[in-house]
This record gives C-alpha cells, structure tokens and sequence, in this order.
C-alpha cells in the first residue's frame, strides 16, 4: 500500500505542478506583453531586454557569413572555371560562361548585402532608441 500512496502523491504533484504551469503559460498568453511590460517609474517600456539578444544573433551570424560566402563562393567559381576550360562544344563553353558570370554576380551581391547589412544594424538600432524615448 505504501507504494500505491506515494505513486498517488506524486501523480498529486505533478498535477499541481502543471496546474501552475498552464495558469503561467496561459497568463502570458491573454497579455504577452506583460512580460516586457514598462516599469511605472520610466513611462517607457525598456527594450534592450529584447533586442540586445537579437542584435548579438544578427551580428554573430554575419560575422560567420561573410567568410563562408568568400569560401563557397571562391570554390563554386573554380568549380565553374574547371567546367569552362573542359567544355569542348562552343555551345557548352558559352553556357559555362554564362554560368561562370551569374554566378559571380550573385555571389558579389550576396557579399554586398550582408556588408550592408553588418554596416545598417548599429544605424538602425540608434534610430529605434530615438524612436521609442520619445
């Protein structure tokens, strides 16, 4: 009987556990933005508790970006090149060539973007400070 009582207890637990889960979960879904909620001495909500993570994730990534788009975009271009220099049909070599070409228009854009991208986020992170202290 002892086993049965304290397996009953634990099954009481842990329903009360996901009682108080669900009360939670559900709480912050009718009002989610109770949790960023402005504190009543600022009059202003502080966003830095949200946006300081999503920066750092913005920048981290393109930090890793930009050397992986060198690499892959290095080596597909020899890759095309080889295919280029291989081509024995004018028709082949002409295709080859327009491939070589758009690919390296991609991938120049491509690093352009994400150098653009690296340089707007400080600019467009000041802008949403002086937006939202208004």
């Amino acid at each position: 009987m002892s086993i049965k009582n304290s397996l009953h207890s634990a099954k009481i637990k842990l329903l009360k556990l996901g009682l108080k889960a669900s009360a939670l979960s559900t709480a912050i879904m009718v009002n989610p933005m109770s949790v960023f909620a402005a504190d009543s001495n600022k009059g202003s909500a502080d966003l830095n508790k949200v946006t300081e993570p999503i920066i750092g994730l913005i920048n981290s990534v393109l930090s890793a970006a930009i050397p992986l788009v060198a690499a892959l975009g290095s080596l597909y271009c020899v890759l095309l090149g080889v295919k280029y220099a291989r081509a024995e049909e004018p028709q082949d070599r002409e295709k080859a060539k327009q491939h070589l070409k758009s690919a390296i228009i991609g991938f120049v854009l491509i690093f352009v973007l994400i150098v653009a991208l690296r340089i707007a986020t400080p600019i467009l992170t000041e802008w949403m400070y002086s937006n939202v202290n208004r």
